[in-house]
């Protein structure tokens, strides 16, 4: 709709100077009837309500961290530890300066997490106790939706079995019934999300086929994306009140501008309200940190919204590193100050959050597709030197010239 007032008002601007100046070549200005400058003013408003170009100062700075398998590895008999006796893994961070905690919650039954623990743990039940000892704790809480029985992503986004079934406005009508009763479950158990993402690496979509836009501007199927989100976040008010959680949209394109740009561009056309951009960010699948703030700085100047790493990972042992950065202790140190940096120089302060993947994982006893070399505590479970860095990245001045820093490893073009 904005993008059709501002090719209204472009070509009646250029026919209106084309007529009056032909007419009027011995005057110094050109009159512009007054229906016109109504619509330019229309539009100049409509820009910047969508990119003002002021200080963000409502968002915290989140230094999080996910902990989604904390129970269930604790339950295996993993126990963390900070440089002596074994203690709680959320206390541990929280005295690091972690000040935030995300948990994934799957649609699966109870059947099918006992059946296999790694792929549908998550389910509710599991996710409440877990939730309670995040806030307990007195630490932000931020829910991560799947909307799936298991791990969806920018490559999988499995319509839950139960749902199956359903035509396409019944989809959209339990959606809005699950995300009011999950977020009516947690609240209920004193455990109110403070954050909420509508989705996990959405990029492609969620709830495939119905919901599906991989590498398509298909109105239908963005029509349908926008719905089924829009009918989520309708779930998530209702249940919220008064205690609204800030909304976050997570697609896994943080070193990719353009990618970025297609998805939020169409999204944005689809009025889906939300309050952040959230992004993951791995070197091994997005490449050199360079793109990232390409990525970021666009995204926030284009779309005047805070954004924010909410995955990110690096490993500490039995790699050769990434773009200059070894896998040691001290390469995952570098590698968070390198990611902070370019965070902390996002415009006008629109840089939210780090959140990193992993974290409750220790190789070789949890070793899901390699995470436990990437985790934030080592093969004895104890604290890695890079949670440090995690923790207090947001009141630690400018450690190094980021753009100095990357200058070997260019940024791929993106327009």
């Amino acid at each position: 709709m904005l993008g059709d007032a501002k090719e209204v008002c472009r070509r009646s601007l250029d026919f209106h100077c084309f007529k009056k100046m032909k007419a009027n070549r011995s005057k110094s200005f050109v009159k512009f009837p007054g229906w016109l400058l109504a619509a330019l003013a229309a539009v100049l408003a409509a820009n910047s309500l969508l990119a003002a170009d002021v200080p963000v100062s409502s968002t915290e700075l989140l230094t999080g961290a996910d902990m989604s398998f904390l129970n269930y590895f604790e339950t295996n008999g993993l126990t963390y530890r900070d440089n002596g006796p074994p203690e709680d893994a959320i206390q541990i961070l929280k005295r690091h300066g972690v000040n935030c905690i995300r948990l994934r919650l799957f649609t699966s039954s109870a059947a099918q997490a006992a059946n296999d623990p790694h792929g549908f743990v998550n389910t509710l039940d599991y996710t409440l106790p877990l939730a309670q000892r995040v806030k307990n704790a007195g630490l932000k809480f931020l829910l991560d939706f799947h909307y799936s029985d298991t791990w969806a992503d920018g490559g999988h986004q499995v319509t839950p079995d139960a749902w199956t079934n359903l035509d396409f406005p019944q989809l959209v009508q339990e959606l809005r019934v699950y995300n009011s009763n999950c977020i009516a479950a947690f609240k209920a158990a004193g455990a109110m999300p403070d954050y909420v993402q509508v989705g996990n690496e959405i990029t492609y979509g969620m709830l495939w086929p119905y919901g599906k836009v991989s590498h398509t501007n298909s109105t239908v199927q963005w029509s349908h994306l926008g719905q089924l989100m829009n009918a989520a976040i309708e779930g998530i008010r209702e249940a919220a009140g008064t205690t609204m959680p800030q909304l976050i949209v997570h697609i896994d394109q943080g070193g990719n501008w353009r990618n970025t740009k297609w998805f939020f561009d169409n999204l944005r056309r689809q009025e889906v309200p939300f309050d952040i951009i959230g992004e993951s960010y791995y070197p091994f699948f997005q490449g050199p940190w360079t793109n990232v703030p390409v990525c970021l700085d666009n995204a926030a100047r284009r779309y005047g919204k805070p954004v924010m790493i909410v995955e990110t990972d690096f490993p500490y042992i039995k790699s050769k590193g990434y773009y200059g950065i070894p896998g040691t202790t001290n390469g995952q140190v570098r590698f968070i100050e390198t990611l902070a940096q370019i965070v902390k120089k996002v415009p006008h302060g629109r840089g939210a959050g780090i959140f990193w993947w992993g974290t409750e994982f220790q190789y070789p006893a949890e070793n899901l597709a390699d995470y436990g070399k990437r985790s934030l505590f080592d093969t004895n479970g104890q604290l890695l030197p890079v949670a440090d860095a995690l923790g207090t990245w947001s009141a630690t001045p400018d450690i190094m010239n980021v753009t100095t820093h990357m200058s070997a490893y260019p940024a791929v073009r993106q327009n």
